[in-house]
């Protein structure tokens, strides 16, 4: 059983199946209402109607409508981790950037839901580190020079920046138009990117 926390984060009991299957709902809902209506559209209110139960049943679930969003927030952001860091151990050092571009691609254009939630959280401002977004990047980019022998070259912080930024446009396109090939966008930034690491 998982613990169930209170308004002030701290752990006041164990969750029943039914406790925790209904938090479970509660977040695939929120991340539904995030996706369809956007933060300020997914209303306490509203979820619980979603939900089919009164906004006092949510609220004995999570301390506030914040809560719940970032329930799910932290729900799809752990999927999207989990997902392309299996990419990139699967591959060799020097593959580890172009897994990485096309397995958080592939992931988001896949679940156009969490994207929206997550481009939604960074809207809001909901990401209290952006350079988080960054850091694994940069590193697997200094990994990879670094596995084909190649010294320290281009500023691999703003090269991690400029990638981050191209994804976020790749999925904001597909988000605009279903029709937009991600992936074929996604293998067009692997080959600029790769050029500026490995040149």
């Amino acid at each position: 059983m998982a613990a169930r926390r209170t308004a002030s984060g701290t752990e006041d009991k164990q969750l029943s199946l039914i406790e925790q299957a209904r938090r479970d709902q509660l977040i695939r809902i929120t991340i539904d209402l995030v996706a369809e209506h956007g933060y300020a559209g997914a209303s306490l209110t509203r979820i619980a109607q979603t939900a089919g139960i009164t906004k006092g049943a949510v609220l004995y679930h999570f301390a506030s409508k914040d809560a719940v969003v970032a329930a799910a927030h932290e729900r799809v952001l752990g999927e999207l981790v989990s997902e392309v860091k299996a990419a990139v151990e699967a591959v060799p050092a020097d593959q580890a950037p172009a897994a990485y571009v096309r397995r958080m691609v592939g992931h988001l254009a896949e679940r156009p839901d969490h994207a929206r939630m997550i481009i939604g959280a960074i809207a809001n401002g909901d990401i209290p580190d952006p350079s988080a977004r960054r850091k694994p990047l940069t590193s697997l980019l200094q990994d990879a020079r670094q596995a084909r022998g190649l010294p320290p070259g281009p500023d691999l912080r703003t090269l991690a920046v400029i990638v981050g930024g191209a994804i976020d446009a790749i999925l904001a396109e597909r988000l605009q138009d279903g029709g937009y090939d991600a992936q074929a966008a996604a293998e067009a930034l692997i080959t600029m990117l790769e050029t500026a690491l490995f040149a």
